[in-house]
C-alpha cells in the first residue's frame, strides 16, 4: 500500500513515541510500561481489575508488570475494603517518587508539542483522534464494500 493510511501514521507515530518514552524511562532505570502504570494508579489505590482496561493491557502482561513493580518496591497490594474479592494497588513512597519522574517526562513532552502547534491545530488533533477512537470502537459493525466485477 503506497498511500499513507490513518492506521499506518498512528502505528508509526506511536512506535516513535514509545521508543522515546522507553529511552527516557531507561534514564530512570525503568520502562515506559512501568511509568504508565505508575501514572494510572490512583493516590487512594486502584483495583487491579481496573488497571488492565485503563492501560489497555492484557491480564497476563499486567500481572507480570505488577509483580516486577512489587519486587522493585514501587507498589504494594492490599485487600479492597469495599470488595473482599479484589485487590487494591497502592504506590509506595518510592513509587510516588518514580511517578513524579514519569509525570515530569510526560508533561515535558506535551509542552514541547503544545509549543509547536497553535490551539486550533491542537483542538483539531483531539477531534480527529476522538473520531478515530469512536470508529475503532464500532468497527465490527462496519460492512466492507464488496468489489463488483
Amino acid at each position: 500500500m503506497k498511500q499513507e493510511t490513518f492506521d499506518s501514521i498512528l502505528r508509526s507515530t506511536w512506535q516513535m513515541v514509545s521508543k522515546m518514552y522507553n529511552k527516557e524511562a531507561n534514564k530512570f532505570d525503568s520502562t515506559m510500561a512501568t511509568g504508565f502504570a505508575l501514572l494510572s494508579i490512583d493516590a487512594k489505590g486502584t483495583p487491579s481489575t481496573n488497571l488492565g482496561p485503563k492501560m489497555g493491557m492484557e491480564p497476563t502482561s499486567l500481572s507480570r508488570l505488577l509483580s516486577t513493580m512489587e519486587e522493585r518496591k514501587l507498589i504494594y497490594r492490599s485487600q479492597n475494603p469495599n470488595d473482599g474479592r479484589s485487590v487494591l494497588i497502592h504506590l509506595t513512597p518510592f513509587g510516588k517518587e518514580k511517578r513524579d519522574d514519569s509525570k515530569a517526562v510526560v508533561l515535558n513532552f506535551n509542552q514541547k508539542i503544545e509549543k509547536s502547534l497553535d490551539s486550533k491545530k491542537i483542538n483539531t488533533f483531539f477531534e480527529v483522534m476522538n473520531c478515530i477512537k469512536k470508529n475503532a470502537q464500532i468497527f465490527e459493525h462496519f460492512t466492507p464494500a464488496l468489489k463488483t466485477i
